[in-house]
Order: C-alpha cells, then sequence, then structure tokens
C-alpha cells in the first residue's frame, strides 16, 4: 500500500481584543484537521518512519508512550490503515482507559513495563523483539531524523512569511523540523519553542541533535503548569475561554500550554507592534479524554 495521506491544514486567524490592542496578527495553522485521529504532528513524524519500515520489507511497528499517549493512538491507527501490525510498550503499571481502548480497538497489541525499564527502550525492543525480522522500532514520540523531516514540511505549506512561529515541545522534534524547515527557505522568522515539561531547558538538547545546520530560537521554560500532564485551574480557564471563542478545539498537554504562552506574552508586551505571529495546532486533542474531570 502506497503511504500517503493528502494534507489539509488551512491557516485561521484569531481574533482578540489583546492582540488587536497591541497590534498583532496572531494566526493558527489547524494540522489538528490533517486525520482524525493521525492528527497534528503525529501524522508528520511518521510519514517517513513508515516509508522506511516499508522500505526495510518491516511489517510489525514497534512504539512507545505513556497510558494516555497520543503518539502510541495515532501509530495504532496508521497501522491499521496502512497494513501494517503494532505493538505499544506502555510505560507503568497495566491500566484501562479511554485512550488505550482506542489503540486496541485500532488493532494494537499493549505491553506494560516499569518505569526504571521503560527508561531503555531499545533495551526493551531487543528483549521482546531481537529475534522478530518484522519487527520496526519507533521511538516514544516518534522522535527521529525522519520525524524531523516530516515537520520540516510544514514550512513549505506557508503561503506567508511570519516573524515569530510558536510551537510545543515534548521531544523537540516538531520544533526542531520547523527551525530545519524555515532555515531551509531562509525566511526571516524566529521559531519559539514551548517546553510542557517542568525544567525544559533539556530540550535544547534535543532540538539542536536534529537541525541541519545550527540555528537561533528561543526556548520558553515558564509555561509547563507544573510539568508533563500537569494542570491548573488558571490552564482549563484559558482552554474553556480559548475553544468556546474561537471554535478550535485545543489539548492542556500541548497545544493550550503553547496558546497560552502566546497570550502570556502579548499581554507582557513582547512582540512589536505589527508582528505577524503563527501557532502551530499540533493535534493531540484526544488527550483530553484523561482530563475529563479537570473540566
Amino acid at each position: 500500500m502506497v503511504i500517503d495521506l493528502e494534507i489539509f491544514s488551512p491557516v485561521q486567524q484569531i481574533n482578540d481584543q489583546l492582540f488587536a490592542e497591541w497590534d498583532l496578527l496572531v494566526y493558527i495553522k489547524r494540522d489538528d484537521l490533517i486525520h482524525s485521529i493521525i492528527s497534528g504532528n503525529k501524522w508528520r513524524k511518521l510519514k517517513y518512519l513508515l516509508k522506511k519500515a516499508q522500505s526495510q520489507n518491516k511489517t510489525h511497528l514497534v512504539t512507545f508512550g505513556g497510558a494516555y499517549s497520543n503518539h502510541l493512538l495515532a501509530t495504532a491507527a496508521a497501522a491499521a490503515q496502512f497494513g501494517f501490525k503494532a505493538t505499544g510498550i506502555v510505560r507503568g503499571e497495566q491500566v484501562d482507559n479511554d485512550t488505550l481502548f482506542m489503540c486496541r480497538l485500532h488493532g494494537m497489541h499493549l505491553m506494560f513495563t516499569d518505569r526504571e525499564s521503560y527508561r531503555d527502550k531499545p533495551a526493551l525492543f531487543d528483549k521482546y523483539f531481537a529475534d522478530d525480522n518484522q519487527a520496526f522500532f519507533i521511538d516514544e514520540g516518534g522522535a527521529s531524523p525522519e520525524a524531523a523531516l516530516g515537520c520540516s514540511e510544514l514550512v513549505n505549506e506557508l503561503t506567508e512569511t511570519y516573524d515569530h512561529i510558536f510551537c510545543a515541545c515534548g521531544t523537540g522534534t516538531m520544533a526542531a523540523g520547523i527551525i530545519n524547515g524555515i532555515t531551509q527557505h531562509q525566511l526571516p522568522t524566529q521559531l519559539h519553542a514551548i517546553p510542557v515539561f517542568k525544567n525544559g531547558d533539556f530540550i535544547a538538547n534535543e532540538i539542536d541533535k536534529l537541525l541541519t545546520v545550527p540555528a537561533n530560537y528561543q526556548l520558553h521554560t515558564d509555561y509547563h503548569f507544573g510539568g508533563y500532564g500537569k494542570v491548573n485551574n488558571e490552564l482549563i480557564r484559558f482552554i474553556k475561554k480559548f475553544v468556546a471563542d474561537t471554535g478550535v478545539l485545543i489539548d492542556p498537554i500541548y497545544t493550550g500550554k503553547m496558546l497560552y504562552a502566546i497570550y502570556d506574552l502579548a499581554a507582557k508586551n513582547y512582540f512589536k507592534r505589527g508582528s505577524k505571529i503563527l501557532a502551530i495546532h499540533s493535534g493531540g486533542i484526544w488527550g483530553l479524554l484523561g482530563m475529563k474531570d479537570r473540566f
């Protein structure tokens, strides 16, 4: 089967009194509309990994994630769509939840492992699949040069030049890909990465590993709201207002934190008047399933 998928990712303006007061033009690229499940950067990250697996005649995708991992769900859906077998190695004790139900529904076999063993993913892969010639390793979140290449293609789709592009950061792959795209097209655009982890400075090292050439970018580490998967009432209020005002569904793990950063920086007069800002909606709205009780 040919691994291809038409990209539908429009750019829409976000109208808000705050942006009007500071003379800012703010837009959002709707990567969440690429696919109902393989959405946002998940499709971009998986695209060339799936092509690589196919070129090597691998038929079994093995990947990793937490119990509410959008990457696991996206990989399960991609495997079903393109004819692969899939196994997800899940961090932590065995649980059942909406996300894992969806993974299983798409045919993914789930294995649970303790957090200590989970730290060495290549070792886990070798432990269970060293004798499986059809098995293909995909790192957590799809982190890889192939994933960065897929993410860089986002810049090819832009019909306008922006002063600033913002994206949320988990592995740093999306940010690196966009930076590579900016570099390739020689754009005067500043990339702003919003780590969703506490003490997220380490993301810079992960980004730098995947850059085609060294580049400057901005890392904003104060918008993690307590760490990965952590939220507070202020973030929840922001997300509820944003969704009600715009009709754009966002999650509290990634895109919600990134958009909060833009609003906060705008309120602090961080941007020059007249700046054009693009926020990347990286999909992941299924992350809402693990936060239902907070809304």
